[in-house]
């Protein structure tokens, strides 16, 4: 059976004129490095100047509407945009798509123009803060304090582990409202700009290296506009953040280019006057990572499909989030297991193959399976949503349910 996508000649055309773009567009010296500590300042502003171009195109957020700067494309447009910039090795988007979503779903008209259009435009960046030092992914028993002061508020609190470069314009997330109410009652979700009076952004030194920060908010000041849905709705506005980053967007180009990547060095790599791949042991356990990689790629699709055609996702999310989480870690280890000490020569050993990137791999694999929430919470979100746990849960709001008419 052939899973690939049959693109109309108009879509192919597309392709090339997307594909001449980045060629013209995108020279050697700005492609992105496999290892994100060779990701220069001066590449970072590269890359910001062009997805302000791409923002003017439209493909930026092609899928997002047009009225508010997105570019009201097809899912299919999407993909051969995705595809084209995965092979020039170019930027995608710098904001988190999740933030759009909320703002689609939940935003006043006002809050549309202010934050929503120069977002698409990519005239402005975000990064979402949720982790907190006491609680990991427990964003219910989320402590950081907004307080009321007149029509502001008054923001104090700390966030971990946040994924951002750290100079994003907007830093959105839920804070505790009302101590005295019930849980999933009690937050409101805040567009925090940035730089601002009271907030600190500072690198962390991780096994993954330092793009996770560390955001403290010491009585940081925000307008009333700022808050996005009622001041006790921050878990159900949240949970359309929640409901993307959980699988439920699906992917428009899956590709595991790690598992690519070990296929030819399997079969390059010479051993015993053979190739690496003679070995039976090896061919197994390289097939099963390929095997492994491909059935993910399906669920995503499967999940992009559903979500770009307004069916929504019920499951379906959930279910490619928790195979990608751990087939993901699997597969690292298959990596390991197949290329040796070759796995773990970083992006600076001139032996390193790919430029390192499985030595990066090794190290995401180990530090981020928390990214999104543990895989411990999403196997019971995805039970929740099974229906075979003692809690059900329903899928939030999105973009998608909204088009179709949805709930």
């Amino acid at each position: 059976m052939d899973f690939g996508v049959a693109y109309t000649q108009e879509q192919q055309e597309f392709r090339q004129e997307v594909r001449a773009w980045l060629e013209e567009n995108v020279p050697d010296n700005m492609r992105v490095p496999a290892d994100i500590r060779k990701y220069t300042p001066e590449m970072h502003e590269f890359w910001k100047a062009k997805h302000k171009e791409l923002g003017k195109r439209g493909w930026l957020y092609p899928t997002y509407p047009k009225e508010y700067g997105g570019g009201g494309l097809s899912a299919d447009h999407r993909a051969v945009i995705e595809e084209e910039m995965a092979e020039a090795r170019a930027m995608g988007p710098i904001s988190s798509t999740f933030t759009m979503d909320v703002l689609t779903v939940w935003g006043t008209e006002e809050q549309k123009e202010k934050f929503l259009r120069p977002l698409l435009q990519g005239d402005i960046s975000d990064h979402m803060r949720m982790t907190e030092p006491h609680s990991g992914a427990d964003l219910a028993d989320y402590r950081g304090r907004a307080v009321r002061d007149g029509d502001d508020w008054i923001l104090t609190g700390e966030n971990v582990f946040i994924s951002a470069h750290g100079d994003e314009d907007l830093l959105p997330g839920p804070m505790l409202t009302d101590p005295n109410a019930p849980r999933h009652r009690n937050l409101g979700y805040f567009i925090v700009p940035n730089p601002s009076p009271g907030l600190e952004v500072k690198k962390m030194n991780l096994l993954v290296g330092d793009r996770q920060k560390n955001i403290i908010m010491n009585g940081v000041r925000v307008p009333g506009d700022h808050l996005v849905g009622g001041d006790h709705q921050g878990w159900q506005v949240h949970g359309t953040h929640l409901e993307a980053e959980h699988g439920g967007g699906g992917r428009a180009f899956p590709r595991d280019l790690l598992v690519d990547q070990l296929v030819v060095w399997v079969k390059e790599t010479k051993r015993n006057g053979g190739s690496v791949g003679d070995d039976p042991i090896v061919q197994q356990s390289t097939m099963d990572a390929y095997l492994e990689a491909h059935v993910d790629g399906v669920l995503g699709k499967r999940a992009y499909w559903r979500y770009q055609s307004g069916l929504g996702n019920t499951y379906e999310g959930n279910v490619h989030n928790v195979h990608s989480r751990v087939s993901g870690l699997r597969n690292a280890v298959r990596a390991r297991e197949i290329m040796g000490m070759y796995a773990y020569l970083d992006t600076y050993d001139p032996l390193a193959p790919n430029d390192g990137a499985q030595e990066v791999a090794q190290r995401g694999a180990a530090g981020q399976r928390h990214a999104g929430g543990s895989t411990n919470i999403a196997k019971v979100i995805l039970a929740r949503r099974l229906g075979i746990s003692r809690t059900k849960e329903q899928a939030a709001p999105t973009p998608a349910t909204m088009r179709s008419g949805g709930s």
